[in-house]
């Protein structure tokens, strides 16, 4: 079973990423909105939604939001949340790869590093490509993902932490063109490990996924603010149109 498959339906998970930064969902909204200029109450699919942080920031927006992700527990969860904030937003269990519907979606929205998962180059494009056949011709896809050399240069090999009774030893490291990480919880007498495994994407493998698929690229960035990508960047933040053909 591939690590993404279990781990974020995990207890240990939760643990790990309790704190998201809501504010950071805020600016990346105000981001999409200044740049796609999605129209007022459009339709928007979020890939890999996890717990519907973006895509709960989005329907209060107004805009008519559906969620895909793979974990049962997160839509589970991403369903309550909205519920609990007397939004209505469909969550759909699903895997990226497999395209939602055909031309549907006004915008595609693919937030904070949900891609990259998997291990044959294959399934990336697979994914790329049911993003925009969910997508009406002259729509866009918004990627926000990792800049691999800002992650080369800052990665912090090794740490620890304690939450509650819980400690959290995390290791990271670089293997094969992925970052690749060890997270080990102890607990009293027992002690669980589990991996987690991202591709170092690039901008120029975007464009070949993008070339293949049908988008354009007609903006980039490199954080939440709109500041120009460098490989001092945090994020890489890629804005495409799907041929209007």
């Amino acid at each position: 079973m591939a690590w993404y498959e279990q781990w974020f339906n995990r207890d240990e998970y939760e643990i790990v990423y309790q704190n998201r930064d809501e504010a950071e969902a805020t600016k990346l909204a105000d981001l999409v909105e200044r740049v796609a200029a999605p129209e007022a109450g459009c339709s928007l699919l979020d890939v890999g939604c996890g717990r519907g942080r973006h895509a709960i920031e989005f329907a209060r927006r107004g805009y008519q939001m559906t969620g895909l992700d793979l974990s049962e527990r997160a839509i589970t969860q991403a369903r309550t949340r909205a519920s609990e904030a007397g939004l209505e937003i469909e969550f759909i269990q699903g895997d990226m790869r497999n395209p939602v519907s055909e031309a549907s979606f006004d915008g595609i929205l693919n937030l904070f590093t949900a891609f990259g998962y998997f291990e044959d180059w294959a399934d990336h494009q697979r994914a790329v490509d049911a993003m925009a056949k969910a997508t009406r011709p002259g729509g866009f896809v918004v990627q926000d993902f990792l800049n691999a050399p800002f992650v080369e240069q800052g990665l912090v090999p090794e740490d620890e932490r304690v939450v509650g009774e819980t400690t959290i030893h995390q290791r990271r490291w670089i293997e094969d063109d992925r970052i690749r990480k060890e997270l080990t919880f102890s607990r009293a007498e027992e002690t669980h490990t589990f991996f987690e495994s991202v591709a170092l994407l690039r901008q120029p493998d975007f464009e070949k996924f993008y070339e293949s698929a049908g988008l354009d690229i007609f903006a980039l960035f490199g954080d939440y603010d709109g500041g120009l990508l460098s490989e001092s960047s945090p994020r890489m933040i890629l804005f495409s149109r799907r041929s209007a053909r």
